[in-house]
């Protein structure tokens, strides 16, 4: 490899870098030909992007990060290193569960991760990042959790519309009565008055 090959890696990796949310340093040495592609696979139904890289190069690539700080990174690159990039915060660590249970070999092993800023070392941390949420995900939980108490609201309203319908209903009709009643009494009230004076003129004529 020449030194202009190593530069477009380097470069390769940088953007990389830079671009990702989710990124995974793990070790999957030690996988045969078979076990290897059926790493790969599982990587590539999971959407996560899986890449062998050089340690001395990756570092480079981590001392050109502007926005980035890899340092805590820098020791644990020894052995081999293959780096996950994912969309989504948890893949790679359940990808790396679920090819440990389902395989008998001692790799992939997580060396690190750097998730949204925020640095895990280890592959003790593995169980906390497979259960990871993203910040879409959070925001998601957030939203439905405000969401539901207006969905009851609304579901309370429908479920006694019916109710409330009929008690508008039977006030209208009640107002109906009531006018009409009213009405009522009022000509009777006018009838009475007009005969009254009727007989005040009959009497008045006497």
């Amino acid at each position: 490899m020449n030194r202009e090959q190593k530069k477009q890696i380097i470069d390769d990796l940088s953007i990389k870098l830079k671009e990702s949310k989710n990124i995974y340093f793990a070790k999957i040495s030690g996988l045969n030909s078979v076990q290897t592609a059926s790493l790969r696979k599982l990587c590539f139904d999971r959407e996560v992007s899986l890449l062998v890289v050089k340690n001395r190069l990756l570092k480079k690539a981590m001392e050109s990060q502007d926005d980035k700080d890899f340092s805590l990174f820098y020791d644990l690159l020894k052995e081999n290193t293959s780096i996950m990039f994912s969309e989504t915060s948890n893949n790679p660590a359940k990808v790396i569960k679920d090819f440990l249970s389902k395989n008998d070999t001692e790799t992939p092993l997580l060396k690190g991760a750097h998730i949204e800023n925020e640095v895990y070392l280890g592959h003790d941390q593995i169980d906390i990042l497979a259960t990871l949420k993203s910040k879409e995900e959070l925001i998601g939980d957030v939203v439905t959790l405000l969401q539901s108490p207006i969905k009851k609201l609304v579901s309370s309203l429908n479920s006694s519309s019916s109710n409330i319908s009929g008690l508008l209903k039977t006030l209208s009709e009640k107002s109906e009565i009531v006018v009409k009643k009213e009405e009522t009494n009022t000509e009777e009230s006018s009838t009475e008055e007009s005969s009254n004076e009727e007989t005040s003129t009959e009497e008045s004529s006497t």
